[in-house]
C-alpha cells in the first residue's frame, strides 16, 4: 500500500458522498508524523458523521487499517489518522476559524475540488 494510493481513495470517497471543498495536500517536506493531510466540509452534523463513517469502513475494507474518529461531529470538526494520511471533516463555520489548510500552506496542493 502506497499512501498516495491511500490519499486518492479517501478523496474519491468524500466526493462520491458529497462532501464539499475537498483539499489533498502532500505535506511530507513540512511535518515529520504524516505524508497527507485531506480536508472536506461537511453540510451538518449528521454529514460529518456519515463522511467519517464511510471512510473509516472503506479505508479498513480496502487497505486493512483501523482508525477511531477523534473530535465530535457536534463540535464542528472530525479527525481520522490513518498514520501516513490524517483525514480532517470541518463543517465550514469550524472550517473557517481554524483555518488550517492556512498553517500548512507550505504543502502542496495535489487535488483541489469544490
Amino acid at each position: 500500500m502506497n499512501s498516495i494510493d491511500l490519499a486518492k481513495f479517501i478523496v474519491d470517497i468524500l466526493d462520491e458522498k458529497k462532501g464539499e471543498d475537498i483539499l489533498l495536500l502532500d505535506v511530507q517536506k513540512v511535518v515529520p508524523f504524516t505524508d497527507y493531510f485531506v480536508f472536506c466540509s461537511g453540510t451538518s452534523d449528521r454529514m460529518l458523521d456519515a463522511l467519517s463513517k464511510v471512510v473509516k469502513d472503506e479505508v479498513k475494507k480496502e487497505f486493512k487499517i483501523s482508525s477511531s474518529p477523534e473530535g465530535d461531529s457536534m463540535y464542528g470538526w472530525v479527525l481520522l489518522d490513518l498514520g501516513d494520511v490524517i483525514v480532517h471533516l470541518f463543517s465550514p463555520e469550524k472550517r473557517d476559524y481554524y483555518r488550517l489548510e492556512e498553517l500548512w500552506n507550505e504543502g502542496k496542493v495535489l487535488v483541489k475540488l469544490q
